[in-house]
């Protein structure tokens, strides 16, 4: 066994689409540096990011009614997708420069334009989904969605939805054109296709074992070679943990306060998965409807045509699962050993408070096939069983912290934490993660660089023109750039078939 220590600038740990994210800004903004990435599995966006493991929605607010909730007064407010929106404009506009540029090749290969449609059923519903149109109709963001609660109308729409249906229940919907399905594993490995170069060294079956300071206040990681089975030591003036799920357990070796008080949940996914080509043929759109009443966000119910492979797709979910991993090619201990003195507290806070959440997840670890297929139904009445396949998606930790609300918070989203001198990040957390990959990059940037920030402020504004404007109050810049951005990743006068 021998021991080697080496030098680099800096190193990503996870080969997922934020470290490709990160690693192909800092290219851009520092292309002298030295980036080394560590991955424990054999290639890049094999796990949360893979597209089998997350919805592929580019999350941008146009579907997800969890984004617009209702206020105590009935006026919808529309924060949330705004922010979400803007957020995913930031991702368009860094791709359509790298599109642009020739340094990712065809972006049919990782984004698709789809529909984007909410759906709903019941009288109170579908007076909640015309207010949220009325609300979101006010920003030029969300331009050209349409309502309907007409059936023939809804026919032309959903057909395969609307096909059998006998329930004399109302039922409307909002469509909105300008959505996209994105394949999140595709984009990743292009990004690290474009990233090998000779100041970028990619290290597949190489797992992060430990992060210690040094003495220089640099980073020493302590990395197991898994086919050579050596082990080295790289250190780093800057270290990102973005490995998904992982990133807890690596975070809280590194010790620093703000690894403090943080406890991760795991929480799995599953989804329905059509195999008849005739079936998947009529539908095209991503149809988001409502949560359950008592379940989390993340378990909104969705019908998706996705692009995987160059072939068209038909996916139902997600249904919540349980398991103590924190990524799917875990360790059945990650739950327990991830449970610390000084999170113990917080880990036990989130348990009291969160019973039903638990409740939920039990429910649906206890769902039959057959039960599931009933929920589906609720979509599609006319679905057969032996037309839908079940597939394991991806592992997700939602983080769980103290905040103003109290101790043990369950938190739904992403969060950076990273160290007071800025040496060192992590991603932890769930959904619109990698929709909003850029903005969370730039937010890394922010925390982790502000030494460089008049000097990279040019370059950042020529990858992503609004940097630093708000487009939802600039519909001119907003339309121009969609416009571009269309153009660059080939959305534009998509014909949308049922065939």
């Amino acid at each position: 066994m021998s021991s080697l220590q080496k030098k680099t600038d800096v190193i990503l740990i996870g080969a997922g689409v934020m470290s490709a994210t990160l690693g192909s800004m800092l290219k851009e903004l520092a292309p002298e540096w030295e980036i080394k990435v560590f991955e424990k599995l054999a290639n890049s966006g094999e796990e949360s990011s893979n597209e089998w493991n997350n919805a592929g929605t580019g999350h941008s607010a146009l579907c997800e009614l969890n984004y617009t909730s209702e206020k105590p007064d009935g006026s919808i407010d529309i924060a949330k997708a705004i922010k979400v929106n803007e957020q995913f404009q930031l991702s368009r506009q860094f791709w359509s420069y790298l599109v642009n540029r020739n340094l990712i090749g065809n972006p049919q290969e990782f984004i698709m334009p789809i529909p984007h449609m909410s759906m709903v059923q019941g009288e109170e519903n579908v007076e909640f989904l015309k207010k949220r149109l009325e609300a979101l109709s006010a920003s030029p963001l969300f331009e050209g969605m349409e309502f309907s609660d007409d059936p023939e109308k809804l026919k032309q729409w959903i057909p395969l939805i609307m096909e059998g249906r006998t329930s004399d229940e109302p039922i409307a919907a909002t469509k909105i054109d300008s959505g996209t399905d994105v394949n999140f594993g595709a984009l990743t490995r292009m990004l690290f296709d474009h990233l090998k170069n000779e100041n970028v060294e990619l290290n597949y079956k190489h797992s992060v074992e430990d992060i210690k300071r040094t003495s220089d206040g640099s980073w020493e990681v302590k990395v197991h070679d898994l086919e050579g089975g050596k082990i080295e030591y790289h250190t780093a003036k800057f270290v990102f943990i973005g490995g998904g799920g992982g990133s807890l357990p690596l975070l809280q070796k590194t010790g620093i306060p703000e690894s403090k008080q943080i406890g991760g949940f795991p929480v799995s996914g599953l989804f329905l998965v059509c195999n008849n080509p005739e079936v998947i043929a009529q539908h095209h759109g991503k149809v988001y409807g409502k949560a359950k009443v008592g379940a989390p966000p993340m378990s909104v119910p969705h019908l998706d045509t996705r692009y995987i492979d160059n072939k068209k797709s038909l996916l139902f979910g997600p249904f919540a699962g349980f398991s103590p991993k924190f990524l799917k090619t875990g360790s059945n201990m990650d739950l327990i050993s991830s449970v610390k003195p000084n999170n113990l507290f917080t880990m036990l806070a989130a348990g009291m408070k969160e019973m039903g959440l638990t409740k939920y997840l039990i429910q649906q670890v206890l769902l039959s096939n057959e039960k599931r297929m009933d929920e589906l139904r609720d979509f599609i009445p006319n679905a057969k069983s032996e037309d839908w396949d079940i597939v394991v998606a991806g592992q997700r930790v939602q983080v769980i912290k103290d905040t103003d609300a109290g101790k043990g918070t369950l938190q739904f989203g992403t969060e950076v934490v990273s160290a007071s001198d800025g040496s060192i990040a992590a991603l932890l957390g769930a959904s619109p993660g990698a929709s909003t990959a850029v903005h969370v990059m730039l937010e890394v940037m922010d925390k982790c660089f502000p030494q460089h920030k008049n000097e990279w402020e040019p370059k950042i504004k020529e990858m992503i023109p609004s940097y630093g404007v708000a487009l939802a109050e600039n519909a001119e810049l907003f339309r121009e750039i969609h416009t571009s951005t269309a153009k660059a990743l080939g959305l534009r006068d998509k014909e949308v078939s049922y065939s």
